[in-house]
């Protein structure tokens, strides 16, 4: 094995293609590490298996940030201003019996188009009589709307400026995301750049009672994935396809590859009938067609990776690689070493594992790397068809969401090209480190 490495090693400044896959494949390495850590596994099916009460903050369906690199027009970004993360934006003094709450956001609008939505939360806490509250926008150029007047009537109450009535009749029909962002009486509204201040005044009716606010301007991209229709951040599901497709890729290729070889050496060592109880089996196997079998037992029976990898291994290793690995091994058992092994008594185990198997290594090594892609490819494929774990978040389950919800039609690519991007990193950089493997392995390759 020492002396492998070190051709591989001393080959390898010859495959430049390798080497970048190689790299390229620590990295995904380090961050299925790293993910797991960061976003355990309960918070990621949590993240991904929420609703509006996680992702409330996020817009619906944007690109990533970084489009705004290639666009002249930059997309809004999202802003949020809470004061329950930043409680100094409140002032409260006594007022009666109850009290007056008084909050001002200001903030700077430097996008160049307009949010996607605008959104009011307020939380508040009280026994019998609810607290009411008004709030009044005021732009750059010294307007000042009233936007809101309601009365708080739950412990979380949601208020969106589209949808109310009032508001849309005091700004004759104009979606306020854009009436609230631009100057009147355009034939075409363009955003107002500049300072923007929403006040919002809360008065209590009992001593103890006390309200939060929390204003969101959706904006047009958000992170680095962007967002799906559910308003989730497909960054989670990205990062943990990582760990996903590694271990799913690297545990089928392994475990395919070990037990197909140590069955085709078990087989040619005992001979008889265990050789041929092995060689009916691949017979059939290789007549049951692969993925109608993965599909009938992700509808009738489960879904779950794990099962769907068992199901995998065990039909892809009653393949036509057995018959390869038992035409190698009939080589091998003929060599004078293994009449050598046998004269000092060498037991059938210890000849097959110390003897057989590992002179076979040169040609598994590169099949282990090369079969890991197949795999990676076979669960994406199975979550596009809608038999993916419906659980975990992964590559294949964010295709097979971006095509159900239509996006290429929308015009959302990037839900589309991210997780497609991935795949083909993935499949490319094990490709080249196994053909580069196998034209080391094997010298009369490298002629070709």
């Amino acid at each position: 094995m020492r002396f492998w490495l070190k051709d591989f090693l001393k080959d390898l400044r010859y495959y430049p293609s390798a080497l970048l896959g190689g790299i390229v494949i620590g990295i995904m390495a380090l961050i299925s590490l790293a993910v797991p850590l960061r976003i355990p596994y309960s918070e990621a099916v949590r993240l991904w298996r929420g609703g509006e009460e996680v992702w409330y903050r996020s817009p619906r369906q944007v690109p990533p940030a970084w489009v705004n690199w290639f666009r002249r027009d930059k997309l809004a970004d999202t802003l949020i201003f809470s004061t329950r993360d930043q409680p100094s934006w409140k002032r409260s003094q006594p007022a009666g019996e109850g009290r007056r709450i008084e909050v001002e956001f200001v903030f700077n609008y430097p996008y160049d188009t307009f949010p996607q939505e605008l959104a009011l939360y307020i939380w508040s806490s009280f026994r019998e009589k609810a607290p009411f509250l008004v709030a009044t926008w005021k732009t750059p150029d010294g307007r000042s709307i009233r936007v809101a007047e309601l009365r708080v009537e739950g412990i979380k109450q949601g208020f969106r400026f589209s949808q109310d009535r009032r508001l849309l009749q005091r700004l004759e029909g104009v979606p306020p995301e854009e009436a609230l962002f631009s100057t009147p009486g355009e034939s075409r509204p363009r955003v107002l750049k500049g300072t923007y201040r929403l006040r919002i005044e809360a008065v209590t009716f009992e001593p103890d009672a006390d309200v939060d606010v929390e204003f969101i301007a959706y904006g047009q991209v958000y992170g680095w994935a962007g967002t799906d229709r559910y308003r989730r951040d497909l960054g989670v599901a990205l990062l943990w396809g990582f760990p996903v497709a590694m271990a799913f890729g690297v545990l089928g290729s392994v475990g395919t590859t070990l037990i197909a070889m140590g069955l085709a050496a078990v087989g040619v060592w005992f001979r008889g009938w265990v050789d041929e109880l092995i060689q009916r089996l691949v017979e059939i196997f290789s007549i049951i067609p692969f993925l109608p079998v993965l599909i009938l037992v992700g509808t009738l029976y489960s879904r779950s990776l794990v099962v769907i990898l068992g199901v995998a291994i065990v039909l892809s290793v009653f393949s036509i690689t057995i018959k390869n690995y038992r035409a190698i091994f009939l080589q091998i058992r003929e060599l004078s070493y293994i009449e050598a092994a046998q004269a000092y008594g060498a037991g059938s185990g210890r000849i097959i594992l110390r003897y057989l198997l590992p002179r076979v290594l040169p040609l598994m090594i590169p099949n282990l790397v090369i079969g890991v892609p197949s795999f990676v490819f076979l669960e994406a494929s199975l979550a596009v068809l809608g038999l993916g774990d419906p659980v975990l978040p992964t590559w294949g389950k964010v295709l097979d969401e971006a095509i159900f919800s239509g996006s290429l039609l929308q015009g959302s690519y990037y839900w589309v090209l991210e997780p497609a991007f991935l795949l083909m990193v993935a499949g490319l950089s094990f490709s080249t480190v196994g053909f580069a493997l196998d034209r080391v392995f094997n010298p009369r390759l490298r002629e070709i």
